[in-house]
């Protein structure tokens, strides 16, 4: 029986493009401490009255990214993320996955909220939405 060796989620991080369209400069956002990188389909009803059976066909694909952080006012990282946000500009987004970049895409931001709770760490979450598809970085 083969061994099971699992990623850890630590290896896994989200980077952001801090340079510009033309000449991309990706940094880690900083404090990372959680993210979840969503795929999912819509679903497409072609039921007809000919049958009681529900007939599904797969929609448009949709890509997210929801990320948690410690908030780092003067991070480069956060500082390109809020200014896209504010500029409603499209941001270039990596995944690197134990250190090597895997994926890249233009994501717009959907969220962006810092939370200032009492007696803790102040912390950020990120939404964001991909712009069509991931690209294989390198492809």
């Amino acid at each position: 029986m083969e061994d099971v060796v699992a990623t850890r989620g630590t290896d896994i991080l989200l980077l952001v493009n801090t340079g510009t369209e033309e000449t991309p400069t990706y940094e880690v956002v900083a404090g990372q401490r959680g993210a979840t990188f969503g795929e999912t389909t819509d679903e497409i009803d072609a039921s007809s009255k000919d049958s009681d059976a529900y007939r599904p066909l797969p929609g448009r694909n949709k890509s997210t990214i929801t990320m948690d952080s410690l908030y780092i006012p003067d991070d480069e990282s956060y500082q390109a993320l809020k200014t896209a946000k504010r500029d409603r500009e499209f941001i270039l987004v990596r995944r690197q996955e134990a250190g090597g970049d895997l994926e890249e895409a233009r994501a717009i931001i959907t969220n962006l909220s810092r939370n200032a709770p009492d007696n803790d760490v102040a912390t950020l979450t990120i939404g964001l939405t991909i712009d069509a598809d991931w690209t294989e970085v390198g492809s």
